[in-house]
């Protein structure tokens, strides 16, 4: 919840191949949801996604590169937020001895961070120091195998990691091999080792691609981006299995909803987030340009898709939700526009408020409300 005397800001991660200069800052207007220019932090190369420690103290991103300081591989980097104005300071950055990482997290203690390099199929995990920086690469897991699809599934492309709700796993999606690895977590040594129950077998061809976890820790949920459809499981806690609950399509089909939006030749689904309450589900689609919500039966974890949006711009590569969960910011990559939707609460429903911020080649957004 945003209080008074509380100041929003969103941060942009982009790919700066074009006009893109790095993580672009606004301040969000909590009334309107406007975001204002505030600031761009230049001087990195793909810049693409990060995350933010529980404190508000530490901003992480990848850098999404082939290369980093003349090796193979790309890079993770650390950046202190100004409690005042948002802005962000370089701490350190560490090669991830993987190519192309695409994907960051943390957990919620600040001691380690954890990054998916797409190209290599691996996971690097990082020991954080104290004083925010990040320490060499501490472990390093590759995937091995590959999908039916030959030009996207040829070997293992790790997308998403993340530890479990509880801390007790962490999870590897991996786009290559139609697989969530699960791992157990040493939090002494900063290492991987395979769990008991090691993989989450994903319908093949499917190209998993992101996860979200529900509020109560009881459900998970993928959005598969070679198939568009979302994967629903009953995660538990006790053995660290997952339980297949129903396979459904982000797309326009055989349902109720009116057909405003025709069923596209091509589509890549991208980015999966959960509304706070823990009642809606929203995944988006590249190439049918759009954002599809879903219910979420609270007893079953099931999904009923409800609607699905026009995100007003062109391949949707992620979509946030503010703090204050009344706001949806979808960011089309290819038409460099962040497009804001107002969030209808008792539906789940996004209309847009004619908000649209121009940013190039926007790929991620993130929230943190400075007091």
């Amino acid at each position: 919840m945003i209080c008074e005397n509380t100041k929003c800001i969103a941060y942009i991660g982009t790919y700066t191949s074009g006009k893109s200069e790095g993580i672009y800052i606004f301040e969000m207007d909590t009334q309107t949801g406007e975001l204002k220019p505030a600031g761009v932090c230049k001087g990195l190369e793909n810049p693409s996604y990060q995350v933010i420690d529980n404190k508000t103290e530490y901003l992480y991103t990848v850098m999404e590169t082939e290369k980093f300081n003349g090796e193979k591989g790309g890079a993770v980097a650390a950046f202190a937020i100004d409690k005042k104005t948002g802005l962000l300071e370089f701490v350190n950055c560490q090669p991830t001895k993987g190519r192309v990482p695409c994907h960051i997290s943390i957990d919620s203690s600040r001691e380690y961070i954890f990054a998916a390099n797409y190209t290599e199929g691996t996971i690097s995990v990082f020991p954080i120091s104290q004083d925010g920086s990040i320490s060499p690469v501490s472990c390093i897991v590759k995937h091995e195998g590959s999908g039916p699809n030959k030009e996207r599934q040829e070997k293992a492309h790790a997308h998403y990691v993340s530890l479990t709700p509880d801390e007790k796993y962490l999870c590897a999606v991996d786009l290559g091999i139609d697989r969530i690895m699960v791992y157990d977590f040493d939090r002494e040594k900063g290492r991987l080792y395979p769990s008991k129950h090691p993989e989450v077998i994903i319908k093949p061809a499917s190209g998993p691609r992101h996860m979200a976890f529900h509020p109560s820790g009881k459900f998970a949920y993928l959005i598969n981006e070679l198939s568009s459809d979302i994967a629903a499981f009953e995660y538990s806690s006790s053995d660290g299995t997952f339980s297949e609950i129903q396979y459904i399509s982000t797309l326009p089909g055989e349902s109720n909803l009116p057909q405003e939006l025709s069923k596209p030749l091509v589509n890549y689904c991208s980015a999966i987030h959960i509304s706070q309450d823990g009642q809606f589900l929203y995944g988006s689609n590249r190439g049918h340009d759009s954002i599809a919500i879903f219910k979420i039966d609270q007893l079953s974890g099931k999904l009923e898709l409800t609607s699905i949006t026009s995100t007003g711009g062109n391949f949707p590569r992620d979509f946030a939700i503010d703090p204050s969960g009344k706001f949806l910011y979808a960011a089309n990559q290819n038409s460099d526009t962040i497009v804001v939707f107002r969030i209808t609460q008792e539906s789940g429903i996004i209309e847009p408020t004619g908000s649209i911020i121009n940013v190039p080649d926007p790929v991620c957004i993130k929230f943190v409300i400075l007091k």
